[in-house]
């Protein structure tokens, strides 16, 4: 990440994700519910998979399509269509 903002909003979403985790170990030690679980699971999952389609996205965006640094990088209309693949594959 490029700046102290996105660097503190990331680690933020990192310590979100990281009471999540914690949660569905608290959950699996008292043997909760298996429906509980499994929502706590793909809650987890999803958190995670936001989180990597955000940082995938500023890769994208800063490295690979940087037109000043590389004149022959995709268009806007390829890099879009590109991170709205990469967005669907990530849910």
């Amino acid at each position: 990440m490029h700046t102290l903002r996105d660097k503190a909003r990331l680690i933020a979403r990192v310590r979100r994700i990281r009471g999540q985790i914690e949660g569905l170990e608290r959950a699996l030690q008292d043997e909760t519910d298996c429906e509980a679980v499994l929502h706590q699971i793909a809650g987890a999952r999803g958190a995670l998979a936001g989180l990597m389609s955000e940082v995938v996205e500023d890769h994208v965006r800063t490295h690979l399509v940087d037109t000043e640094k590389h004149p022959d990088a995709l268009n806007a209309d390829a890099v879009e269509a590109l991170l709205g693949v990469i967005r669907s594959y990530l849910k």
